[in-house]
């Protein structure tokens, strides 16, 4: 979960009228919504939805920003809450529109009906800004479609930073937005290839989190011009195959407010680099584009998503299908001023869930207003999206930002008369109900089988804000899972022992793929995603770097608001004896080989291959700075960071016993105390034991050797005695993860293992820190 400060006033946060009842349906956008040429490019139709509209009007641009509309047409219902018009283009051209043609829509409703003495910027037929149903209709305030392939612009921009402008109540009703506004655009198809999908099991995947921007931003590698964007993107598309990254999950590409990232120069102020601010879902960020023409950043992630797929890379995208840009009301106690750039002016109680009395919504997003995933016709709209980006963007699966916002039941047959949208105060995650938006996905689209083929991949970030929307381990079948308590407990077992009680049975378990989460509801271990870090929160190297974060600090590192408190970090730099940078780096590669070496879908952080820092910044989302960038300028020790990961990686594909596809048997793993013994139950429940070890069986797993594990949680040495190897072969070294082994080698290429021996072997393993050996 990310903590965002609100950007300007667009962002401010703090009668629900019934949708109409729709059956869960298979086809994807049938009511065929957007705009869009025939197939000879005479004519253009533009379909939008509003179940609650009295009249509709669409205003067409010859440029997206600062010039006044050219022509308008006037809507027709067509049934099922839908409006439409076909528009000749000889008549758009007429009107002097010759290139592309930019729209937003104008809708009436019953807080604000149609009269005809109704101009722009103009209070005539006012009644309300919200009414008693929870209507918010302002003819005054251009609207986007909610399917627009391509945007024009965020709302606030290099020459505009007035929010104001897109507000409704008192103060700000009458202004005309129609200048400012992003306008959708009609876009001719692309025919540019996003190349053959990789058809790889989950479960060999690695994935490394990145931001489009970032990852290219200041690589001197790349052409300048295509620094920052999809096209510098595709281009370390080589460089992160090197690197043994399976699938890139890239921080939001929607359309987010960021275009008013560089306004202030060197400065955090309307700053949005992590894009948790959703604007509109079909369309990719204008911003991330080399070629920003009309239908240029749709041909060039597509583009970028075929450099990806050449070179065996998943694409997986963030989507933010909890809340939007819009937000919700600037205050909790004025109901009628609220942002209004699309959803909310055209149908308010369709896209949003409305609390009781329909003038306020619920939020368990920290942002101001859930999204109605409920609602069918919500529903509808991110099924839509996920299919063309899936179909039309060839992305590979999906992260979902807040996802136990999308288990929400609320809004259902069981609705009380004093709460209209839930019977539970606004959130109840239900999977049990076929109806909410996670069951939806299931039933719409294909998951990837276990053993691989064609199907989405599915990542839930599995929890919201408030009521029980902690959701770990709870969603069904055919989801994975941002592991989170794998991340804490195993930093704890790092970083604070002897603070917090740690269990050497949970780490066991997050080692073999936390079957207490996954396993009942019929899952594997590869649902589990295993992290140490991610975007929100400190780096890998900070987990070990810093003592708790430290946010206000001055350009590029900050400062940043928000962000936790619990960070189970430590500067191991400081730990009694001899504490140096050498100890971080151990505790780093220690934390890096957790990731690696256990069964589950390991998920990095980019940056973490050479040990990135924020300096103790645990929440930049708003720093589109060089702190933030990638960089491909390391030190020697960094270097030889890298050469461990990408050595690690490497044995991790190489080795199919640690990506099981099933739940490990007794006679495939085994677990040993340091004595060489069996853990028993007396050595579990012992909580004075943190040290563990486990032997893989290979062969039981289509594996040419065997592997053994010790980990040592103590902070001094432990003697491990190690078991027998199979039958014929020896113990050898791959990795020891110690202060005495930091360097070039510290993990050695396939080929390069020390002898150490076999049965009743004795090895002086340190404290904190991995022991990885292999039989030969």
């Amino acid at each position: 979960m990310k903590r965002h400060g609100i950007l300007a006033a667009l962002l401010l946060c703090i009668g629900l009228t019934g949708a109409p009842t729709m059956p869960a349906r298979a086809a994807i956008n049938s009511m065929t919504l957007g705009a869009s040429y025939n197939a000879q490019k005479t004519s253009i139709t533009f379909r939008v939805y509003s179940s609650q509209a009295t009249r509709m009007a669409v205003y067409l641009y010859a440029s997206g920003y600062g010039a006044q509309d050219l022509a308008s047409y006037v809507l027709s219902s067509v049934g099922n809450g839908v409006w439409a018009v076909t528009v000749p283009v000889s008549s758009i051209q007429s009107a002097g529109i010759n290139g592309t043609v930019y729209y937003g829509y104008r809708a009436w409703g019953p807080n604000w009906p149609y009269s005809a003495g109704w101009g722009k910027g103009s209070a005539a037929g006012f009644i309300s800004d919200v009414d008693a149903s929870g209507n918010r209709f302002n003819p005054n305030k251009l609207l986007l479609d909610p399917y627009a392939q391509e945007m024009s612009q965020d709302p606030l921009n290099a020459s505009n930073q007035n929010a104001d402008v897109f507000a409704s109540g008192a103060s700000y009703r009458t202004i005309d937005s129609g200048t400012y506004a992003p306008k959708g655009i009609v876009l001719i198809p692309s025919t540019q290839s996003t190349g053959t999908k990789p058809t790889r099991a989950q479960k060999d995947d690695v994935i490394y989190e990145v931001n489009v921007r970032g990852l290219t931003e200041q690589d001197a590698s790349i052409t300048a011009a295509y620094r920052g964007t999809y096209r510098g993107a595709g281009l370390k598309a080589p460089a992160l195959a090197s690197l043994g990254v399976t699938a890139v999950e890239f921080l939001p590409v929607q359309e987010t407010q960021n275009d008013a990232n560089d306004v202030v120069p060197n400065s955090d102020a309307n700053q949005n680099y992590w894009g948790y601010m959703t604007e509109d879902y079909f369309a990719p960020d204008r911003r991330y584009a080399y070629n920003k023409a009309a239908g240029g950043p749709t041909a060039e992630f597509q583009a970028m998503v075929q450099a990806f797929h050449n070179a065996g890379i998943k694409v997986y995208i963030d989507v933010v299908y909890n809340h939007t840009s819009e937000g919700g009301t600037w205050s909790g106690s004025d109901p009628t001023t609220a942002t209004i750039t699309s959803w909310r002016g055209l149908d308010n109680s369709t896209y949003y869930e409305l609390a009781s009395g329909n003038q306020y919504y619920y939020d368990n997003t920290g942002i101001g207003a859930n999204f109605n995933t409920y609602n069918t016709v919500a529903q509808n709209l991110i099924v839509d999206s996920m299919a063309y980006w899936s179909n039309t963007m060839g992305v590979d699966g999906f992260r979902f930002d807040l996802a136990a916002v999308l288990g929400n039941s609320c809004l259902n047959s069981a609705a009380t008369s004093a709460a209209p949208n839930c019977p539970n105060g606004g959130y109840n995650f239900d999977a049990a109900d076929s109806n909410v938006a996670i069951n939806r996905i299931l039933r719409e689209f294909t998951v990837r089988p276990t053993a691989g083929g064609s199907g989405l991949d599915l990542y839930a970030e599995p929890w919201a804000i408030g009521g029980n929307s902690y959701q770990l381990g709870g969603f069904p079948q055919g989801w994975s899972e941002w592991n989170g308590s794998f991340r804490d407990s195993l930093r704890q077992a790092q970083n604070e022992l002897g603070n917090i009680a740690v269990s050497i049975g949970q780490e066991a378990n997050d080692f073999s793929g936390s079957s207490n989460l996954f396993q009942a509801s019929g899952r594997a271990p590869w649902n589990s995603t295993n992290f140490i870090d991610v975007h929100d929160g400190l780096t890998l190297n900070d987990v070990y770097s810093c003592n708790g974060a430290s946010n206000a600090q001055a350009w590029p590192y900050g400062p940043s608001d928000g962000g936790t408190s619990t960070n189970y970090s430590w500067d191991q730099g400081m730990s009694v004896g001899t504490g140096t940078a050498f100890d971080q780096r151990r505790a780093a590669r220690t934390g890096m080989a957790f990731d690696m070496l256990s069964a589950g879908t390991p998920l990095m952080q980019g940056g973490d291959e050479y040990l990135r820092t924020l300096q103790c910044n645990n929440n930049a989302y708003n720093l589109d700075s060089t702190a933030n960038w990638l960089t491909n300028t390391w030190s020697a020790d960094q270097s030889n960071f890298y050469t461990f990961a990408q050595r690690l990686i490497a044995f991790r594909k190489a080795h199919p016993a640690l990506r099981p596809a099933a739940w490990y048997t007794t006679s495939q793993l085994t677990w040993y105390q340091p004595s060489g013994s069996v853990a028993d139950s007396n050595y579990w429940s012992n909580s004075s034991n943190h040290s563990i070890a486990y032997a893989i069986n290979g062969s039981s797993l289509g594996d040419a050797n065997s592997l053994y594990v010790a980990y040592n949680g103590w902070s001094g040495s432990v003697a491990f005695t190690l078991p027998a190897p199979p039958t014929g072969t020896h113990w050898y070294r791959v990795t020891d993860t110690c202060n005495w082994n930091d360097g070039a080698n510290t993990f050695v290429a396939p080929g390069n293992e020390s002898l150490i021996g076999g049965a009743g072997t004795t090895y002086s393993q340190c404290g904190q820190s991995i022991l990885l050996l292999i039989s030969k």
